[in-house]
């Protein structure tokens, strides 16, 4: 039986959609966790009347403890022997449940993870980097694939009950972000993992304000971040010190040049306009993560090294430097220009030039382009 944990706060509108999704699977052996985490608009009723009408269908309700605080209290009551995870406010496709435990079976997997499709004004559409990174992979261990730990999501994925107790996996509480440290952890630990191609699960973009990710311009949620993401770096340390010298190191440089960095432009894109404080706090942590001698691994101590695009290794590294004006002019001339940034080439090779930036004060490094950026 999968027991399938669903957290829910002020969902109303969306619940039906996603509880209705879940139910509807074509794997019908089934136990829906539905945790009502102090909701105040009826949630927690619809939840009640649904479970009146399935008996596969169970209610927690607990006063608002926060999304971590609401998984953990649903794994308390959940007894299958796999577990999935739904968010309230998004959508399961029919098969999903059925095609990943397919694989768990096939594989002995301790987990499985699927691809992912936006919904989005009514439309679906794969990330280009999630169709990258899922193809079909049978029975891997992280150090075969380092960069599957930028998929830090909870709900495209179905878990071994006996692995997730075995390893001693938990979601933190009280903080924002909590996919990611329990992800890392998880993948760190894992014999087998299977990576499917399947689109397994509709993540639902929500434009209301509403949702987390659309808070990053506050100083709780880049607190939050910083602190997820370094907890995340320590697990992959502590990790590769047990691991060859050459595997744990790649594994800690891809953890932080790719999955660390992985996001970062989403905070670019706050600075023109943010205020002193949430300027010092984004550039202290870039610089404990990718400053001059930043701890472990053999990765770069620059983001200009990293695997970003080149507007924000730029950035990053004016960020590194302190430039704020420069950093907030480069974010809000991308911001009026969409596309690709202006580029010269010359002896040293392809490189931005955008305007209002003088060549001259400028780290080559930073605004190099790369082979297969040109």
């Amino acid at each position: 039986m999968i027991s399938v944990v669903v957290p829910v706060h002020d969902v109303a509108a969306y619940l039906p959609a996603c509880l209705d999704s879940v139910l509807a699977q074509s794997h019908r052996a089934l136990e829906v966790v539905v945790v009502d985490d102090g909701s105040t608009d009826g949630s927690g009723a619809v939840a009640d009347a649904y479970a009146e009408q399935d008996a596969r269908v169970r209610v927690v309700h607990q006063a608002n403890q926060g999304l971590g605080a609401a998984r953990n209290a649903g794994l308390a009551h959940a007894t299958g022997a796999l577990l999935a995870f739904a968010d309230s406010d998004d959508v399961v496709p029919p098969d999903a449940y059925a095609t990943m435990l397919e694989a768990l079976r096939r594989d002995d997997s301790d987990l499985v993870t699927g691809s992912v499709a936006r919904w989005e004004d009514g439309r679906l559409t794969e990330p280009p980097w999630m169709r990258r990174l899922h193809r079909e992979r049978r029975a891997l261990g992280i150090a075969e694939l380092p960069e599957l730990m930028g998929d830090l999501f909870a709900w495209n994925k179905l878990w071994s009950r006996a692995f997730w107790d075995t390893a001693g996996l938990t979601w933190p509480e009280g903080v924002r972000y909590e996919d990611q440290p329990t992800l890392t952890r998880a993948y760190l630990a894992a014999r087998r993992i299977s990576v499917l191609p399947e689109v397994v699960y509709h993540w639902r973009i929500r434009t209301d304000g509403s949702s987390i990710t659309q808070q990053r311009s506050s100083l709780a949620d880049l607190t939050d971040r910083w602190s997820t993401k370094r907890d995340s770096l320590r697990s992959v340390e502590q990790w590769a010190a047990g691991a060859p010298a050459a595997t744990g190191g790649e594994v800690v440089d891809v953890m932080r040049d790719r999955v660390l960095a992985g996001d970062l432009h989403r905070y670019f894109t706050e600075i023109p306009g943010c205020d002193d404080a949430w300027w010092e706090l984004l550039r202290s942590g870039v610089l404990s993560l990718w400053g001059a001698g930043a701890p472990g691994g053999r990765g770069p101590t620059s983001l200009t090294a990293s695997g970003l695009p080149p507007v924000h290794r730029l950035t990053g590294w004016l960020v590194e430097q302190g430039r704020r004006e420069d950093a907030a002019a480069v974010m809000a001339w991308m911001a009026e220009h969409p596309g690709p940034a202006p580029r010269t080439s010359g002896p040293d090779g392809a490189r931005l030039a955008l305007p209002g930036l003088d060549p001259a004060s400028l780290d080559p490094a930073a605004v190099a382009l790369r082979a297969h950026e040109v």
